[in-house]
């Protein structure tokens, strides 16, 4: 009977883990570096400095900077835009999903990818890498008003201009990509669940 030998080859699937696992150690760190310095003041070199690999390593698994930005940005915005799928689904009225979206929303501003998509502004990036971010931040506005929309006319939420509350409070739910300490005494759950009550207070009907 032939004795089984364990490969010390990598399976495909091995190789496959450890190459997301590379590719997410060089997006956080870049968008820590870029949160924390400005995205102008960060050079690939740093990056690759910070994780003791090559510049070339970058290039290998993201490309260059800007296409490391993008990247983040994709994955901050991806966030919301999966935050607004799951409150589409669930039951209440359209203020009660309003409130649980505007939760999930502070809470993704408040992590490292979020806070690179208000940190980051469309002029950091080339024209057409502007556009795409525009285009995505659209869609994020189109499903704060819908939610809003649904609300008014359900009842739960007063009349009013859904377009002018949407960037009311999307204005506001974003202001903590500034100020926000994760380090602090409140977490982000519980820091997000405060923000959200405060904003909702104002729009039921009196």
């Amino acid at each position: 009977m032939a004795e089984h030998v364990q490969s010390p080859f990598r399976t495909a699937l091995q190789k496959q883990e450890e190459r997301e696992a590379k590719r997410a150690a060089l997006l956080r760190t870049a968008v820590q570096m870029f949160n924390r310095r400005g995205f102008h003041a960060t050079s690939l070199d740093d990056v690759a400095a910070s994780l003791g690999v090559s510049k070339p390593t970058i290039y290998h698994y993201l490309g260059n900077k800007e296409q490391v930005l993008v990247e983040c940005l994709t994955i901050g915005l991806d966030q919301l835009f999966t935050a607004a799928d799951e409150v589409k689904g669930e039951s209440g009225t359209g203020l009660e999903r309003l409130r649980r979206f505007l939760c999930r929303y502070a809470e993704v501003i408040m992590d490292d990818f979020g806070r690179c998509v208000i940190l980051s502004g469309d002029e950091t990036l080339s024209p057409k890498g502007g556009r795409k971010l525009r285009a995505m931040k659209r869609q994020v506005d189109t499903a704060l008003r819908t939610l809003i929309q649904e609300g008014i006319a359900d009842g739960s939420i007063a009349p009013t201009d859904p377009k002018i509350m949407a960037f009311t409070l999307a204005g506001a739910v974003q202001w903590p990509a500034r100020w926000y300490d994760p380090d602090g005494e409140i977490g982000p759950q519980d820091m997000s669940r405060r923000i959200a009550e405060l904003l909702i207070a104002g729009l039921a009907p009196r």
